[in-house]
């Protein structure tokens, strides 16, 4: 029976380690336990967060909560460290690339474990993004290399060392989608289906200039006309948005799982800077703009409805002109979103 450890660092994690579940729990050959590198009272785990991703709380909270970097890969290493002497681990699962994500796999491999990156081989190749130097170390030290596309599946596979091994066992966001599509739920709100546009806003750097971020959302407006834009936003994101006052954004509270499904699912398009909703968009068939210079799923933009414009507020301006007016690429569905992947992961992890 292989022991299977699932390290998640952050919300956005669970959506990926939901599917990862149930595969194996609907396998015979493994057992795991879920460790969260946070608190148990997290206010970002909203109390419906589980139920709607039909998965169960973490077994184990490190309790880190602390926002400097440096503190946080550090109180994670001891944490985690603790956490295998108690429960040892065949392999050790982590996700995506945060502090605590690299920290996880640097006491892994401490100890002489397996490790398994999902998801491997994403690259801004900004050396200046904290995240950039996670990815590497994390890939760096992996065993197994679990990519979502065939751009990320040529990265790992180029700078994996000559233990690794690299699987392109497809996007397992797609597992999740797949799995809740027939169960999204219409939030309490006053829209119909693509008469309104989504926002959402994370990223600390587009936050941080205002100058500019005011710029971007006055060109926002002035493309939209009256299109109501709808901005599900929290803490130092929802603040400066409120501050900056653009008459079409509609503030609302924070949307459970299934609520923000449906919200984006049914919208005439997505401006964002998150990946993960770039990637549901391009699922949906919904057109999207990603305020970001690059992707670390360059599929949402060569096969999906994902267009990049960086941090620049007249070519936000042009493309939500083209969006407005339905004008927008061709786009389908990238390789191996089929719903598969978890299943494909505990396969390849079983086999050894």
């Amino acid at each position: 029976m292989k022991k299977i450890c699932i390290v998640a660092g952050a919300r956005p994690n669970f959506v990926k380690v939901a599917p990862l579940i149930r595969a194996i729990r609907n396998s015979s050959d493994a057992e795991y336990q879920l460790v969260y590198a946070g608190k148990a009272d997290d206010p970002t785990l909203e109390p419906t967060l589980f139920d709607d991703l039909q998965m169960p709380r973490p077994d184990v909270y490190l309790g880190v909560d602390s926002t400097r970097l440096n503190e946080i890969t550090s109180r994670v290493m001891a944490e985690f460290d603790a956490h295998l002497e108690q429960s040892p681990a065949d392999v050790v699962i982590v996700v995506d690339d945060l502090a605590s994500t690299m920290a996880a796999a640097i006491v892994t491999k401490k100890r002489g474990l397996k490790l398994a990156h999902l998801v491997a081989g994403t690259r801004s190749f900004d050396m200046n993004m904290p995240k950039e130097v996670n990815r590497l170390v994390i890939d760096a030290l992996s065993d197994y290399l679990f990519t979502a596309g065939v751009k990320s599946n040529s990265v790992a596979t180029r700078e994996q060392a000559e233990t690794s091994q690299t699987y392109m066992v497809g996007n397992i966001l797609m597992d999740t989608l797949r799995f809740n599509h027939q169960r999204l739920r219409k939030p309490d709100l006053n829209v119909e289906p693509e008469q309104y546009l989504v926002f959402t806003l994370n990223r600390k750097a587009l936050i941080a200039d205002e100058e500019n971020l005011r710029l971007m959302l006055w060109k926002m407006a002035e493309a939209t006309g009256d299109t109501r834009i709808i901005a599900p936003l929290r803490g130092k994101a929802r603040e400066c948005v409120e501050t900056l006052g653009v008459r079409q954004i509609e503030l609302v509270n924070p949307l459970s799982y299934l609520e923000f499904g449906w919200l984006t699912a049914h919208a005439k398009g997505i401006i964002t800077d998150s990946g993960n909703v770039a990637e549901e968009a391009t699922f949906n068939g919904v057109p999207c703009i990603t305020l970001n210079s690059y992707t670390e799923h360059q599929e949402t933009v060569t096969v999906g409805s994902n267009v990049l414009v960086g941090e620049d507020a007249q070519r936000l301006q042009e493309e939500l002109a083209k969006m407005m007016a339905g004008n927008w690429k061709k786009c389908a569905l990238p390789d191996r979103w089929d719903g598969r992947t978890a299943e494909r992961i505990v396969q390849i992890l079983t086999k050894d």
